[in-house]
């Protein structure tokens, strides 16, 4: 399965984003190019612990959530709600520049796979609950391959 933490699906991860631009079409949902590049940025330093996210309620126990979306291979479901906090809509990072936003995905992604790692992972997902280091890597990965998929790269 893939993750993060294997170096050739980190690089299939940096390949594709760099074949998104601004005028990137979406094939579902609501948000732009540059929208996904930031909700993707606000997600990453949600891991981080370096952006707040909300505890989201949900209508399963988080440990099957997290299981069900981590590790059942199947694609993730369109439409799912993100965090306020997360959505650049309400509270999320408003893009600016493309390219500088861009690059501050691919820097916070680098920073997550870096090792020794120079932050604590965030202690609870707001979706999934408590997660390990396993978790967050498959779950970086699985995120922005959903979104690039949105995009089809």
């Amino acid at each position: 399965m893939k993750t993060l933490s294997n170096p050739k699906d980190k690089e299939e991860i940096f390949r594709r984003l760099e074949a998104i631009h601004p005028a990137s079409g979406r094939r579902w949902g609501k948000m732009s190019a540059h929208q996904m590049v930031c909700h993707l940025g606000d997600s990453y330093r949600m891991f981080l612990g370096e952006k707040s996210v909300s505890p989201a309620p949900v209508a399963y126990p988080r440990t099957l959530l997290r299981w069900v979306a981590l590790w059942v291979p199947v694609p993730w479901p369109r439409g799912f709600k993100a965090a306020p906090e997360l959505d650049q809509q309400v509270g999320g990072t408003r893009p600016v520049e493309f390219e500088k936003d861009k690059r501050n995905l691919c820097e916070s992604l680098e920073r997550i796979t870096r090792q020794p790692r120079d932050f604590e992972w965030q202690q609870t997902h707001p979706h999934f609950g408590r997660m390990s280091e396993k978790d967050w890597m498959r779950l970086a990965y699985l995120h922005a391959d959903h979104h690039l998929r949105q995009f089809a790269a």
